[in-house]
C-alpha cells in the first residue's frame, strides 16, 4: 500500500490511478480529495494494525492512545470525508459510487461510534466498532486483493472487475468483523 501511495508524490496528475480519472482531475475539489484521502488512508492503514496488539495494549498503553487517536482523527476528520467526495466519482457507474460511499460513511460511523464509547469508557464497545471500522480500512488491501484474484481467474472487463471489487473489498470484511465479534467478544 505504501509504494501505490508514493507513486503520486510529488503531487502527480498523470500517474497509475488518476490517468484513468482525468475527467475529473479539472476539479480541484477531487485533487484535493484525492490527495487527502491516499495520504491519511496510510496512516490509518499503518496505525490500525498496531491497535489490537495485547501486548501493546497493556505494556505500552500510552503508545496504544497517541496511535489511536492518530487513527480515529485520519479517518473522522480526513479520511472518510474525503473517500465519500471520491466514491462520488469512482468509476464503474452507480452501483460502484454506491459501494464506496457506503463504505466511506460506514467507516466514519464506526470509527465515531468507537470514539463515544471510548469517552463513555465503555471498552469492550470502543473494542466492537474498532473492530468494524478497521475491517473497512482493510478494504484498502482486500480490494486489490480481489482484483487480482478476479482478473486471474476470469479476465472481465476492467469496469465488470471494478464494480465487483467495489462491493467485495469491503463487505466480507465487515462479515468477517462480525464472525470475530460473535466469537471473541463476549457481550
Amino acid at each position: 500500500m505504501f509504494q501505490i501511495t508514493v507513486q503520486y508524490f510529488p503531487v502527480n496528475f498523470d500517474v497509475a490511478f488518476l490517468r484513468i480519472k482525468q475527467q475529473y482531475i479539472h476539479f480541484t475539489h477531487y485533487k484535493i480529495a484525492f490527495y487527502i484521502h491516499v495520504t491519511f488512508s496510510i496512516f490509518s492503514l499503518f496505525a490500525g494494525f498496531t491497535q489490537f496488539s495485547r501486548f501493546i495494549r497493556t505494556k505500552y498503553s500510552q503508545v496504544h492512545k497517541i496511535v489511536g487517536w492518530i487513527y480515529i482523527v485520519s479517518i473522522l476528520l480526513l479520511a472518510a470525508p474525503s473517500g465519500l467526495v471520491i466514491g462520488y466519482y469512482a468509476n464503474g457507474g452507480f452501483w460502484s459510487q454506491l459501494a464506496f460511499c457506503l463504505l466511506a460513511v460506514g467507516w466514519f460511523l464506526f470509527t465515531l461510534k468507537a470514539f463515544v464509547a471510548l469517552k463513555q469508557n465503555d471498552y469492550q464497545k470502543h473494542q466492537i466498532f474498532m473492530i468494524r471500522s478497521f475491517a473497512l480500512t482493510l478494504s484498502a488491501i482486500t480490494l486489490r486483493f480481489w482484483k487480482y484474484i478476479i482478473v486471474l481467474a476470469f479476465q472481465p472487463r476492467p469496469m465488470d472487475v471494478y464494480q465487483i471489487v467495489a462491493w467485495l473489498g469491503w463487505v466480507l470484511n465487515l462479515i468477517i468483523a462480525e464472525i470475530i465479534i460473535l466469537k471473541y467478544i463476549k457481550k
